[in-house]
């Protein structure tokens, strides 16, 4: 199993780092993408303890639609300091998590999406794929993806809880859907439709740890070893077995993330 999207940098896991990764390790995981904010030297200090205690993991470096203000009077800036850790990180592997975020709107709309728009030209130019967030903003985000990624930019929609629609485009630009612990939630049952209809090739599995922990442990804080249950829940839904599934997502991992 991987777990394609999850926090270990953040400082909740400081304490128990060595056995939440002992404890994802036994439980089967064998890789996970930890995704860093960009310009977070904290972060940046316990990926490195990170690349001690687990050497499978790799990173991911971006600035999030919240953290966008901050870059307000120079969007570009954003991708200037993403690219320079980028450089700086042997184990970084995509650009995220970037976006867009309505629903909050913690940075102004049109901040967020220039400070999108100046990290999908990074990735076009660097030919990395990237890790996006989508919130209540499906079609600017898309719009913004096929004019600036100019249709060859790949990556993935993690967390995703879009509709059949937002599937739909998402795989037509040749992205990956990623799946957290909420398709465990048992009023997620549209979702769960939706995700019938997206090939097996193109799905990953994550858990956005410490956020969103699937049943039986919601309300506690998340981690990667229970991306075990989004794996099982995913493999009910398509009619395999959890092994199998595994085995593609993983499979889907490597291809995109490679090596």
């Amino acid at each position: 199993m991987i777990d394609s999207h999850c926090h270990l940098a953040d400082e909740v896991f400081a304490a128990d780092l060595e056995t939440v990764v002992s404890r994802a390790r036994e439980g089967g995981v064998e890789r996970a993408m930890v995704i860093l904010e960009a310009g977070n030297q904290k972060e940046a200090a316990q990926a490195r303890r990170l690349d001690d205690l687990w050497p499978d993991v790799v990173t991911a470096v971006g600035v999030h639609p919240h953290q966008a203000h901050l870059f307000a009077h120079d969007p570009v800036r954003a991708a200037a300091i993403v690219r320079d850790q980028l450089e700086a990180t042997p184990s970084a592997r995509a650009i995220g998590e970037i976006g867009l975020d309505y629903h909050y709107d913690f940075s102004p709309r049109d901040v967020q999406q220039a400070v999108f728009r100046a990290q999908v030209r990074l990735a076009r130019e660097l030919q990395q794929p990237v890790i996006v967030h989508t919130r209540e903003a499906d079609e600017d985000t898309i719009a913004i993806l096929k004019h600036e990624g100019g249709r060859t930019v790949r990556g993935v929609f993690h967390c995703f809880t879009g509709n059949a629609v937002l599937a739909h485009a998402a795989l037509e630009l040749g992205f990956y859907v990623s799946v957290a612990g909420i398709v465990t939630f048992p009023k997620a049952g549209d979702l769960r439709e939706t995700l019938k209809t997206v090939p097996l090739d193109r799905l990953l599995t994550e858990t956005d740890s410490p956020y969103l922990a699937p049943v039986p442990y919601r309300g506690k804080r998340n981690e990667p070893a229970h991306v075990a249950q989004v794996v099982d829940t995913l493999a009910a839904l398509h009619g395999l077995a959890p092994s199998a599934l595994a085995e593609q997502t993983a499979a889907n991992f490597r291809a995109l993330f490679a090596p």
